[in-house]
């Protein structure tokens, strides 16, 4: 799953070096931080926040394809 929000993020910032994902498990859950630049925060977050839920809805969607719950923050 990290190798799919790394592709995605990457695909939508101009670093690509700033791209950090962390990961952890919290109540059956994985959770995944991502953070880039903060110049680059805009792009993933998009007007009024439409990249970012598209980002969460895909993500999500191939975890429950693997029978996972994920979320994903964006700080």
């Amino acid at each position: 799953m990290e190798e799919v929000l790394r592709i995605m993020i990457e695909n939508l910032v101009d670093e690509k070096k700033s791209v950090f994902i962390k990961t952890r498990e919290e109540d059956g859950k994985e959770i995944y931080t991502i953070r880039v630049a903060e110049e680059e925060m805009g792009k993933i977050i998009g007007r009024q926040g439409k990249i970012a839920k598209a980002i969460k809805v895909i993500a999500k969607a191939l975890a429950a394809k693997e029978g996972k719950r994920i979320e994903i923050e964006f700080p």
